[in-house]
């Protein structure tokens, strides 16, 4: 089941207080881009970002889902609507991945 707009502007407004957030839209889903690289994205109106220890730290029961079949498991975050919670998570996983 593809992802729709709906859901996409959601995390988009969630994570407003962060410069240079992007998508693309890809197969119906979303690719999620902070600062040029990705984080992650949104598959079956789920939000799975890319699993850094930080981000499994924060996180304190990570939960794992496939994106698609044959695609390495993601995080699954489920507190898409604690705005801060978001924004430090995606902060946290740009960090360890591309600093």
């Amino acid at each position: 089941m593809p992802s729709n707009k709906d859901y996409l502007n959601f995390v988009l407004e969630q994570l407003s207080g962060l410069e240079k957030i992007a998508y693309r839209q890809m197969m119906g889903e979303f690719i999620l881009y902070y600062n040029g690289k990705i984080i992650g994205g949104i598959y079956d109106n789920r939000l799975l970002l890319k699993p850094t220890k930080a981000a499994k730290l924060l996180i304190q029961k990570p939960v794992y889902e496939k994106p698609y079949k044959g695609a390495k498991r993601m995080l699954l975050v489920e507190g898409v609507d604690n705005k801060s919670f978001l924004e430090h998570l995606f902060n946290l996983i740009y960090g360890e991945l591309y600093n």
